[in-house]
């Protein structure tokens, strides 16, 4: 059968979080080439996310898991995370999670329940962005994020503002490739999607607490399917004419 991969709780969570940091960065004011990145987590979400992410311009991220901060060279680190180490971390700093955090704009949780305090969240910059996506416990819970002094919070449950769920980009990127009789699903159609998510918000309702569209609101996935089919036939891996 050939039809593309699409790992949707990879590349899935990695499109919706893309679209995520996109407008939390348009609402900040935040440029996307200096902006600090953590991601907590360098499983194969956190990889992809990671992924996207450099794609889209990040410049300054740094990856980190039980075992603290990945930097080039450090031990035990399997192929994919090795690979991961050699373009982020660049400043090569070691440490724990609550080290890599100090000064960090955003943070990109793909973990472990309750790993992120208060404290950690009072230590980055001004006014940060926090993304727990852990599910169904967070790495740290919103009401103990925005009184840390985070201006915007995300998580992956529905009972709190600014889901990042990879409904989101699911189906819709599958109905692009599909109407576009696609090849592959490469990394254009995936920041295609993103960007198509993003853009669902406007600048009159792009707030705080409404940064990403909701994983149920038709239109996402009309417009997800039509970026993704045009991304698609622009990258040259459609076969339509």
């Amino acid at each position: 059968c050939d039809i593309p991969i699409f790992h949707d709780d990879q590349h899935g969570t990695a499109i919706v979080a893309s679209a995520a940091l996109l407008n939390a960065l348009r609402l900040t004011k935040r440029n996307i080439n200096t902006v600090k990145v953590v991601i907590n987590g360098a499983g194969s979400a956190g990889i992809a996310v990671a992924k996207l992410l450099l794609k889209f311009g990040v410049k300054n991220l740094t990856m980190a898991d039980k075992e603290g901060a990945l930097y080039k060279g450090k031990a035990g680190m399997n192929s994919a995370q090795e690979e991961m180490a050699e373009v982020t971390n660049l400043e090569r700093k070691n440490g724990s999670l609550a080290d890599v955090l100090r000064g960090a704009d955003v943070f990109f949780g793909l973990s472990a329940p309750n790993v992120v305090t208060g404290d950690m969240i009072k230590a980055m910059s001004p006014s940060p962005v926090v993304f727990a996506m852990s599910n169904p416990i967070p790495e740290i819970m919103p009401e103990i994020a925005f009184a840390a002094g985070a201006e915007i919070v995300g998580t992956g449950r529905s009972d709190y503002p600014n889901q990042i769920n990879n409904l989101l980009a699911f189906p819709g990127v599958m109905r692009g490739a599909l109407d576009a009789r696609a090849s592959d699903i490469n990394v254009e159609m995936k920041m295609a999607a993103a960007l198509a998510i993003a853009g669902l918000v406007s600048e009159k309702e792009l707030t705080p607490y409404f940064i990403i569209p909701d994983p149920l609101d038709p239109k996402v996935g009309r417009a997800v399917a039509a970026a993704v089919k045009k991304a698609a036939v622009d990258s040259g891996v459609a076969r339509i004419k």
